[in-house]
């Protein structure tokens, strides 16, 4: 028995830093918690964005929820940040002709998102990632990115844009099928959700409904529309996540999480957003005076 005092101490020991580790999710923290985590941050946040939509007949509407955050939580694991909890004030008009879309208004999901980074920043954070998990948000992020300039804002808002690993891609394919659309619940999505919640994964139901590209815009050269994504794909799957796996899944989570966790360490470290920011505040409340 006394052979076996040292390792029970280790054990305990072990157990209790453990159980003292200040959590990143923002729920778990008590309020006296949140003011050190947004110290050991350096005051930044991770705002993880998805949305309720039909992702083919085989994945859950909470798809993008579940891997913008599963990014979130992986990344602040290797690089503190606090991150927010599951977002889903999204853009998905594109959507609402499929049984459990979630589509708010456009004025709703600007006012919610504008909120929510001012109370975040009330709260103490000068910087805010957003991590978005929705395709369809995209261009409404790139405006309201470019907003942010129509006030003076005590924070810095910055979005996470992760690039494909053609190695890692390559590897991924290889564990599973070519994938010629690959678009929406296809073979990456697939794979990615087969490793994240894989029990909420039903590849076995993935060819009950055509993911193929209908081409029904194809006479319309050089224009833009709106309908652009019914036209294309109006079972809102875009590819074939028959073959999809959790490996392969689980490459692509990996590349994905490196770069994020690559990127808070880069914000937290950033003087040049801020201050360019001020400069440009500072201008703009009299322009006549800036240098010509």
């Amino acid at each position: 028995m006394k052979n076996l005092f040292p390792v029970v101490l280790l054990i305990l020991f072990a157990f209790s830093a453990h159980s003292q580790q200040l959590p990143f999710r923002l729920e778990e923290l008590t309020a006296p918690d949140f003011i050190k985590a947004v110290e050991k941050s350096s005051k930044t946040c991770i705002l993880p964005i998805g949305v309720f939509e039909k992702h083919g007949p085989h994945l859950p509407l909470g798809t993008d929820l579940y891997i913008a955050r599963e990014f979130a939580l992986r990344a602040a694991e290797k690089e503190y940040t606090v991150v927010y909890p599951w977002y889903y004030f999204s853009q998905i008009n594109e959507a609402k002709h499929q049984p459990g879309t979630i589509a708010y208004s456009p004025e709703l999901i600007w006012k919610a998102l504008q909120e929510t980074l001012n109370e975040l920043a009330r709260n103490g954070f000068d910087k805010i990632i957003i991590v978005n998990g929705h395709g369809g948000n995209n261009a409404f992020l790139n405006f309201f990115g470019m907003a942010q300039l129509s006030e003076r804002r005590s924070y810095s808002l910055y979005w996470f844009q992760p690039t494909d690993d053609p190695e890692v891609a390559k590897k991924a394919e290889e564990l599973t099928m070519h994938d010629p659309f690959n678009a929406h619940a296809g073979n990456e999505e697939s794979s990615v959700l087969k490793s994240i919640v894989p029990e909420l994964t039903h590849l076995e139901r993935a060819g009950q409904q055509s993911g193929v590209d209908q081409e029904r815009l194809k006479n319309l050269e050089n224009v833009y529309t709106g309908i652009w994504w019914y036209a294309k794909f109006p079972n809102h799957y875009g590819g074939y996540g028959t073959k999809a796996n959790a490996k392969a899944g689980e490459l692509l989570i990996n590349s994905t999480v490196d770069q994020l966790a690559k990127m808070i360490l880069a914000v937290k470290k950033d003087e040049v957003v801020p201050a360019l920011q001020k400069h440009f505040f500072d201008e703009s409340e009299n322009p006549l005076k800036t240098k010509q």
